[in-house]
């Protein structure tokens, strides 16, 4: 793992996403990007459109210390055990930031056509106002951020190799989204290591 002496505050209130860099290098993180994406259980996402239940392009799985429930667009998902390599990458995350996780929903978008449209993380099984760290690895994407009641928005550029951490209030206050693009035509996968809270 490299090392990164500066970090960067991207929102100016109402929470905090700060952004890392690149933390491990491109070695690194290319293999770690090749590992997730031949060993990982992948599969295509469900969504609720407009009354209808569909299925994304974009392939997501589910991960953690016990079998956790989470539930987000009207479907839930059961949390596998984890691989060595998920483990080894949190373990390194929550040396970096400071933070414990229990559990890593992942996200692979096959090219810049696939995105992710505006919410924020804050379904109830979630720890409140908890962590959330986010780690990418292949194509450079851009990720946005709009204020709920300002409309302000942010950009930042997440590199292959990068960690991102969203925490505070930043949830109940800001949306987030990948838009998609046709200037992309290789993968990203997204790494986003959370809390999950019995109830």
């Amino acid at each position: 793992m490299g090392s990164r002496e500066e970090t960067v505050e991207y929102l100016p209130q109402d929470g905090s996403s700060v952004y890392y860099g690149t933390i491990w290098s491109t070695e690194e993180a290319n293999g770690f990007l090749m590992e997730l994406l031949e060993n990982i259980a992948w599969k295509q996402d469900e969504a609720l459109m407009f009354g209808k239940r569909i299925l994304t392009k974009r392939k997501v799985a589910w991960y953690g210390d016990h079998p956790f429930e989470y539930t987000y667009s009207n479907t839930t998902k059961r949390a596998l055990p984890w691989t060595t390599l998920l483990q080894r990458i949190k373990q390194e995350v929550e040396l970096v930031t400071g933070e414990t996780f229990n559990s890593c929903l992942l996200n692979l978008y096959h090219d810049g056509s696939e995105g992710m449209a505006w919410h924020s993380d804050s379904e109830s099984e979630l720890k409140k106002y908890g962590a959330i760290a986010s780690v990418s690895f292949g194509a450079q994407r851009k990720f946005a951020f709009k204020h709920k009641a300002s409309k302000e928005k942010i950009d930042i550029q997440l590199e292959h190799g990068s960690l991102l951490v969203m925490s505070g209030t930043t949830q109940q206050h800001w949306l987030h989204r990948i838009p998609p693009t046709k200037k992309i035509h290789g993968p990203r996968v997204n790494l986003t290591f959370r809390t999950i809270v019995k109830r």
